[in-house]
């Protein structure tokens, strides 16, 4: 059984209604931040270094035994780049061949743990015909598989943004700690992507419909719903964090269950975690409504219920690539029986189809670069993705440009 499997928290329903996402992961992506605050943890005798390397975009260290990973591009919300990809896998293979304990990540600048890949490289990269579209994903797929089997435990704080690579970087392990701050997301398909980094193999294992209801409306959870939800496992208060810290840092020992004595402990004294769900009173009508086999039936169940809340998601839907919804759809139906492995290997393919084709490109355009939040997807209708357009996505790539993992 896989880790996510043994681990997952899921709480209550949903309330809140349907935020338009597309417009505010704009922002998001393209917010600076003026100062960063590192929570680097001071190294006293007692927890001497044996190892520190600095990188312009990511900081390793060895600290009492300890693999510490911190995000370092504040200013992008530490979003990945290619040569961040690389260099993290390379580290946590020394890390797991070695004696390290365990590891932790973080990132740096208050605002975000990881606010997801560097989608505007890897679109300019298809239409220039490079291959950093191929290499990116595909070695950022490897990681998130190396991150998925790691032999020894793995400790993400996710503490602010946490999207598309972020998410790759954190759910496939046991322990995940969201604070007040977090913001979860996959609004992928809002940008004629879908959502990756193996959300075809967590999102249908969050319950219910729920792992489909986020990935084709893009909702965003905040804070302790991050928790309920299953996505986190711990909650720990954003000003508490360097506490945490220090106290995993000072521990001797790698078994999870002391890793987890430390979570828990910091986890009950959040009050955010003792919050209810912020969908609880959603849920059923979520279940009803995405219970259906197809996209456009889905739409119709919303508009057929008439609610407040269900008019508002099929005007989100509205907004979202056609394309997009129906390959994501086929994927958590997919991925709901595959192993990690499995579905990252499809993901792969997606991937290079979504980068090569329109929507994804017209997407990252319409969001990120001219800004005028109006992308045109072709086809603009969910009748006209056929069947055919949806196998093309997940056939065989040419020889050779297969995920091996």
């Amino acid at each position: 059984m896989s880790p996510l499997l043994r681990c997952l928290n899921i709480g209550g329903g949903y309330s809140v209604t349907t935020v338009t996402f597309i417009p505010k992961l704009g922002t998001l992506l393209r917010a600076v931040s003026s100062r960063t605050m590192s929570t680097t943890i001071p190294m006293s005798q007692s927890q001497s270094a044996t190892n520190v390397e600095e990188e312009e975009d990511t900081l390793f260290e060895i600290i009492n035994g300890k693999g510490v990973i911190t995000l370092n591009r504040p200013r992008a919300l530490n979003a990945l780049n290619l040569n961040m990809v690389r260099k993290i896998h390379q580290k946590l293979r020394e890390w797991e061949s070695s004696s390290m304990q365990f590891v932790l990540i973080k990132g740096t600048g208050g605002k975000a743990f990881c606010a997801g890949g560097d989608i505007r490289a890897v679109t300019e990269s298809a239409k220039a015909g490079t291959t950093l579209y191929q290499e990116f994903f595909k070695e950022e797929y490897q990681l998130n598989n190396l991150i998925g089997t790691l032999r020894i435990p793995y400790v993400a704080l996710i503490d602010g943004v946490t999207m598309g690579g972020g998410v790759g970087l954190s759910v496939h392990r046991l322990f995940r700690v969201a604070t007040e701050k977090t913001l979860f997301a996959m609004p992928e398909t809002g940008i004629g992507l879908f959502p990756d980094v193996g959300g075809g193999y967590f999102l249908p294992r969050l319950g219910g419909k729920l792992g489909l209801y986020l990935a084709l409306t893009g909702h965003r959870l905040k804070g302790s719903d991050v928790f309920r939800s299953g996505v986190a496992t711990h909650m720990c208060s954003t000003s508490m964090l360097p506490s945490l810290e220090k106290d995993l840092i000072s521990l001797n020992s790698d078994k999870p269950q002391d890793i987890e004595e430390v979570l828990k402990r910091f986890h009950s004294q959040c009050s955010e975690a003792r919050n209810p769900f912020g969908l609880e009173d959603r849920m059923n009508e979520i279940n009803k409504t995405f219970t259906a086999t197809s996209v456009e039936a889905i739409v119709q169940n919303l508009k057929t219920s008439g609610s407040e809340w269900a008019l508002k998601t099929a005007e989100t839907l509205s907004k979202m690539s056609p394309t997009s919804m129906k390959i994501t759809l086929k994927l958590l139906e997919l991925g709901s029986e595959m192993e990690l492995q499995e579905c990252l290997g499809i993901e792969y393919r997606l991937s290079q189809r979504c980068s090569e084709d329109h929507d994804f490109k017209e997407g990252v355009r319409a969001i990120l670069i001219d800004k005028d939040q109006n992308p045109k997807w072709k086809p603009d209708s969910l009748e006209g993705v056929t069947p055919d357009i949806v196998e093309k996505y997940f056939s065989p790539l040419p020889p050779g440009r297969e995920l091996k993992l």
